[in-house]
């Protein structure tokens, strides 16, 4: 017997049309889900090597700042030597020439002093920097040292020229050229916020400078400027941050490879 349905169409086929309608779309939806599952996948992926390159990253930052920890260490401890003259300002850079143990003699000379905005172990303030005349004939930028806020309007008015020479000893510095973070120099107002050598030369009018700067020693007196605070100790947590990048790629990993292998095992309906 066959029974129909109020189309006139027998019931079997009214239950074939349907099965056959509804299967194109479960094979739809089974693509989309197949490919959402591809492109998670591949983002995880792709997160997982940015993981390992982070950590790659931090241990070459790591070798770098051990070769520097050493290299001051060495320089800051080595004899004093003269500060190089013009015949081997060419050859300066960090590398080779930073933090060496150096010596200068000469005058101070007259003008104004510049002063340079700074953070140190005392707070907040301003580097005094004054050019000093060599005994050999050509000009160094010494920062004599760190002053407080509250002294700056004294050394803004200090003339900077001491008649009695001096010998200083100290520090040689690599130039710091543009500014500070997210604040450029502005020579015209006089508003320094990095040791620009060759900007500050410009602005003071220093004829044969030198590319360099020399950071003074600790006078042992508390008056001001107040020398010796070079940063000579540095942070060294790049193994941290390395294992935590590695760590977070390994977790992602692992969640990757639970989650595909749970699909695989899941029977299908």
């Amino acid at each position: 017997m066959n029974l129909t349905s109020g189309s006139g169409r027998t019931i079997a086929e009214a239950v074939g049309q349907a099965g056959i309608a509804r299967r194109p779309a479960r094979q739809e939806s089974a693509g989309r889900s197949s490919a959402s599952r591809i492109f998670l996948v591949l983002l995880g992926l792709l997160g997982a090597l940015v993981f390992v390159g982070l950590g790659i990253w931090q241990l070459e930052r790591r070798v770098w700042k051990l070769d520097l920890i050493a290299r001051v260490d060495q320089r800051i401890h080595a004899p004093v030597v003269d500060v190089p003259g013009p015949e081997n300002w060419k050859a300066i850079n960090a590398a080779g020439h930073e933090y060496s143990h150096v010596r200068l003699a000469g005058r101070f000379l007259g003008g104004a002093n510049t002063l340079v905005q700074a953070v140190t172990e005392l707070g907040g303030g301003y580097w005094v920097l004054t050019p000093m005349q060599t005994d050999r004939g050509f000009v160094v930028l010494v920062n004599r040292g760190f002053i407080p806020p509250e002294r700056k309007a004294e050394f803004e008015r200090e003339s900077g020229g001491l008649a009695a020479p001096a010998v200083i000893d100290g520090l040689l510095r690599i130039t710091e050229p543009g500014g500070g973070f997210l604040r450029n120099n502005d020579a015209a107002g006089n508003r320094w916020y990095s040791r620009d050598v060759a900007a500050i030369a410009t602005a003071r009018g220093l004829a044969k400078a030198a590319p360099y700067f020399v950071d003074a020693e600790a006078s042992g007196t508390d008056s001001w400027p107040r020398g010796g605070l070079t940063v000579v100790t540095f942070r060294n947590t790049h193994l941290v941050y390395a294992l935590t990048w590695f760590t977070l790629a390994a977790m992602l990993a692992i969640a990757l490879a639970r989650s595909m292998i749970g699909r695989r095992r899941r029977p299908a309906r």
